[in-house]
C-alpha cells in the first residue's frame, strides 16, 4: 500500500466522485475505480456500499478514510519539516481565483514572489467563486482568493485587503459629467451586471434595495473584463472594484465615479483548507501577500 493510493482514496470519498478523484490525480476513472478495488482487495473488506445510488462508506470504508487522512497529514508535515531542516523553498503553488482578483490584484505579488523565490513554481487558474470554495474543499489547490468571503466549518479564512467600489462610464455618458453623482441618479439608465450567483453582482444588488431603487440589467456577465468592454462601447454603465479599472481610467476609456458621502467596499481573502500541511513555499508566499501566518495568529 503506498501513499498514493490513500490519496487516491481520500479524494474519492471527498468528491464523492469517481471522475473528479481522477481528474485531481491525473488519472482515468477507470484506473480510480480499480484501485479502490485494490483496497478493498488489501483489507479484505468492503469500503464503498455499491448498493447505494449516491456515493456512501461502509463503516470499515470510514475508518480507512480517516486513517488515510491521518497518513497524508503526517506524509506532508514530514515533507515540509525536511524542507524547513534544508531551507528549501521550493516546490509548487496551485492558486484558484476570480477573474478580477487574478488579474488585478495578484500579478505585484506573484512577481514579487517568484523573483524572492525562484525556484517555486506558481500556477494560478481562473473560476468562479463557487468554483474557487470547491478547489479548496476537493485539495485541487493550495490557496484559493475570493470577494466576500463565506465563512465554511473546513476553509480558514485569511482577510486579504478590501476594495472599493465605484461606477463607470463611457467618457460622453451623461453621468461622466456629473462630480457629485448619488445612487439614486443610477435611476433610468442602463445598467450592466454581473450575473446574479457572482458576490459581488449580489452586494450590488444590496446597495439598490437600501436605496430603493429598482434596475434590472441590460446585460449580465460572469466577468470583469467584458463588463468593461460593454460599458467601453456605451451600452450602459456598472459598478465594479476600483482596483479593475486603473488602466482604463488612465487611458481615458472609462470613466469612474464615486458615490457622495458614500463608500461602498469590496473584502478580498485568501482561502486555504483546515488542518492543511502549509509548505515552506506556501508560508513565504502568505507573507508576501502581507498576512499573518494562521498559527500565528491571536498570539
Amino acid at each position: 500500500m503506498q501513499i498514493e493510493n490513500f490519496k487516491i482514496f481520500a479524494d474519492l470519498v471527498e468528491t464523492k466522485s469517481f471522475s473528479k478523484s481522477a481528474r485531481l490525480n491525473g488519472i482515468t476513472q477507470s484506473a480510480v475505480s480499480q484501485q479502490a478495488r485494490a483496497m478493498e482487495r488489501h483489507f479484505k473488506t468492503l469500503l464503498i456500499d455499491r448498493s447505494q445510488k449516491q456515493f456512501q462508506l461502509t463503516r470499515e470504508g470510514q475508518r480507512v478514510y480517516d486513517a488515510a487522512k491521518e497518513v497524508l497529514h503526517n506524509y506532508e508535515k514530514l515533507l515540509s519539516e525536511l524542507q524547513e531542516m534544508k531551507r528549501v523553498i521550493s516546490g509548487t503553488i496551485r492558486i484558484s481565483t476570480i477573474y478580477s482578483i487574478g488579474l488585478h490584484e495578484l500579478p505585484p505579488f506573484i512577481k514579487k514572489f517568484l523573483h524572492d523565490f525562484p525556484a517555486v513554481n506558481v500556477r494560478v487558474e481562473y473560476r468562479r467563486s463557487n468554483l474557487v470554495y470547491e478547489d479548496i474543499l476537493h485539495n485541487a489547490v493550495d490557496f484559493g482568493l475570493v470577494a466576500f468571503p463565506v465563512k465554511q466549518r473546513q476553509i480558514e479564512v485569511l482577510p486579504f485587503r478590501e476594495d472599493h467600489l465605484v461606477l463607470i462610464t463611457h467618457p460622453q455618458h451623461v453621468l461622466a459629467k456629473r462630480a457629485d453623482l448619488e445612487v439614486k441618479d443610477l435611476a433610468g439608465h442602463r445598467f450592466i451586471g454581473f450575473d446574479p450567483d457572482i458576490p459581488t453582482r449580489k452586494a450590488v444588488d444590496i446597495i439598490f434595495r437600501e436605496h430603493k431603487l429598482e434596475i434590472e440589467p441590460v446585460m449580465e456577465f460572469d466577468n470583469i473584463e467584458t463588463v468593461k468592454r460593454a460599458v467601453e462601447i456605451d451600452h450602459g454603465v456598472a459598478i465594479v472594484p476600483q482596483a479593475t479599472v486603473v488602466q482604463e481610467q488612465r487611458q481615458g476609456t472609462l470613466v469612474v465615479r464615486h458615490f457622495k458621502g458614500e463608500e461602498f467596499t469590496r473584502p478580498l481573502a485568501i482561502l486555504h483548507r483546515k488542518g492543511r500541511v502549509l509548505t515552506p513555499a506556501m508560508k513565504k508566499f502568505i507573507e508576501t501577500l502581507g498576512l499573518d501566518l494562521p498559527e500565528s495568529r491571536g498570539n
